[in-house]
């Protein structure tokens, strides 16, 4: 019987990190083949399926990254910058495939991974589900075939424990937008207003940010000229939706030439 592929996953005491632990474990084409958590986390050294509340699975919860890489074909990080970094180095020297839903990653973050991505297949997203890959591509269609008479905001909501704002998927859409009219998005980014900041710069795209209760993760893309708008719209209800497409990530990247691939890659969008 063919072995399927080792799934190790970061940040399992997360919610994120819980959920694709479920994910894996429910899954028939592949398994679990560790989970990583910081150093001094109560989970350290306790089974992965005890400290979640359920049954033992035979996986011990580590804060040795390079000890699970090492006996696995795949690791999914949603954790933070700075941890990402250092597992892409990780990964990239243990051979394993990559998948990086984290956010918040600055320009040296992403170089440092896609540094990483010379020697290993890296999968970087800053959303993996199906829904919202569809939403950058049409959102960098219909950014191409109007002006600038059509003003661009995209408006975004999570829940009031997320850390980065604009989020990941926010900024993924603004690069859509911004690739659509041929321009850089830093050029042209304006969020955070506040006070009076004058009248809005024509071809800038906006930015505004919404943080509240459970929301899972709400985009609008918005583009208004004088007389109509059109509006562009993915509402997430379940995270679990990111966790499928994370690993069906994983698992997609298994075989592939070692480089920075995203989930238009993985989709074949």
């Amino acid at each position: 019987m063919t072995q399927t592929p080792g799934i190790v996953i970061t940040g399992g005491s997360g919610a994120m990190g819980q959920m694709l632990i479920k994910t894996v474990l429910e899954s028939d084409k592949c398994h679990l083949a560790g989970v990583v958590d910081r150093a001094g986390h109560d989970w350290i050294g306790r089974d992965i399926g005890t400290a979640m509340g359920g049954a033992a699975v035979g996986v011990t919860v580590t804060d040795n990254a390079a000890e699970a890489f090492a006996g696995a074909q795949a690791v999914i990080d949603f954790s933070a910058p700075v941890a990402s970094v250092a597992f892409a180095a990780l990964a990239a020297k243990a051979g394993i495939v990559h998948v990086v839903g984290t956010t918040g990653l600055a320009d040296e973050d992403i170089t440092a991974i896609n540094a990483a991505a010379r020697d290993t297949v890296v999968v970087r997203a800053g959303n993996m589900s199906l829904g919202v890959n569809l939403l950058v591509k049409l959102t960098q269609k219909v950014a191409a075939a109007l002006d600038e008479d059509f003003d661009i905001e995209i408006i975004e909501a999570h829940h009031h424990r997320k850390v980065d704002a604009p989020s990941g998927t926010a900024l993924m859409l603004g690069e859509a937008a911004a690739e659509g009219r041929g321009v850089v998005l830093n050029d042209v980014r304006d969020s955070g207003r506040d006070g009076i900041t004058g009248a809005r710069k024509r071809g800038d795209i906006g930015f505004s940010a919404i943080r509240g209760g459970d929301i899972v993760g709400e985009h609008d893309v918005m583009f208004a000229a004088p007389g109509e708008r059109i509006v562009l719209r993915h509402i997430a209800t379940d995270r679990a939706i990111f966790a499928r497409g994370a690993l069906k990530a994983a698992l997609w990247g298994q075989g592939k030439t070692p480089g920075a691939y995203d989930m238009m890659d993985v989709l074949g969008l």
